[in-house]
């Protein structure tokens, strides 16, 4: 089975942890070692990373950069897309030795209209107490908005609306290679009126762009690990209950929070609906658990979903 496998940024680097290097590397061994589990059980797999921290840390070294030359998000964005995708390449390569990889810088088509330009709504970079995120938005000219009891910088992310490189990936996929690609939802460009692409500073969410890719490649699962091990009800309150297995009927008009769990929800319910296939949402030590059905949160596209593989 053809899984693309999409690791959440806190499955990266967790929540509050310092953004070092090593801490970066000892979470991607871990996770390198779950995604070997889902090899050896005989799955292809696609995979894709957050770099929201990464990207956000890239964005405030450069803003302390002396002169005039700080990049823009799309190519910081590509910088920490070949960052990331080369520490899961190595360790992931440490542990299968015969298999073939490749890290992918890709590029993901956006609209120059899209009303997400005017409304930054996703997180990158540190969090900060809300005294502190004030200050630095007033200093810098950000855009925040609160992260759980924390606040970060929020930029745009407009809607994926195509994957340029997914004729290369599948070729990739076809010889078996295994892909890292998308790498914080990808690098966002635009089609000029010649045809011609340049990019746009923004950051496209991971999730959607994951969503995308695996219909692209007509992926039979889109798996999402982060560090929760479902979607909830009511997240966060004395009321809340875990989702188990949901159609996008069950599930429509449920609020949940634009900057974590929603983008992943509605890129679960897009690739259900569009493909028939499942697409799953929990946390990333649960992932084999999660394809075979036990763990996580399935969604399918209508009231028989798919059963577990």
């Amino acid at each position: 089975m053809l899984i693309v496998v999409a690791l959440g940024g806190n499955a990266l680097l967790r929540r509050s942890e310092p953004m070092t290097a090593g801490n970066q590397r000892a979470n991607i061994v871990r996770a390198a070692s779950v995604l070997a589990e889902l090899v050896a059980a005989g799955h292809s797999i696609v995979i894709t990373h957050g770099n929201g921290p990464q990207v956000g840390l890239l964005a405030l070294q450069a803003a302390a950069s002396p002169g005039d030359g700080a990049f823009p998000l799309d190519v910081l964005g590509a910088e920490s897309a070949g960052m990331i995708g080369y520490v899961i390449e190595q360790e992931l390569g440490n542990l299968l030795k015969q298999k073939l990889f490749a890290t992918l810088l890709t590029q993901v088509k956006v609209d120059p209209h899209d009303p997400a330009f005017a409304h930054p709504t996703k997180p990158i970079g540190p969090v900060y107490d809300e005294a502190a995120a004030r200050r630095l938005a007033e200093e810098r000219g950000w855009q925040i908005a609160p992260d759980g009891d924390k606040w970060r910088r929020v930029v745009p992310s407009p809607r994926p609306l195509e994957i340029m490189e997914a004729s290369v990936i599948s070729f990739l996929v076809e010889r078996g290679v295994i892909v890292i690609c998308a790498g914080g939802g990808g690098v966002p460009v635009i089609a000029r009126d010649d045809g011609s692409l340049c990019g746009v500073e923004a950051v496209i969410d991971k999730d959607l762009a994951s969503s995308l890719l695996a219909r692209q490649l007509k992926a039979d699962m889109l798996l999402m690990l982060t560090d929760v091990d479902a979607v909830y009800v009511g997240y966060g309150t004395a009321a809340a209950r875990p989702l188990r297995r949901v159609t996008s009927t069950e599930i429509s008009g449920r609020d949940f929070p634009a900057g974590s769990m929603g983008p992943k929800v509605g890129a679960a319910i897009e690739f259900a609906e569009a493909t028939g296939k499942p697409a799953a949402i929990g946390r990333l030590d649960d992932a084999l658990d999660i394809v075979r059905g036990e763990r996580g949160t399935w969604f399918g596209a209508s009231a028989r979903l798919a059963q577990p593989v």
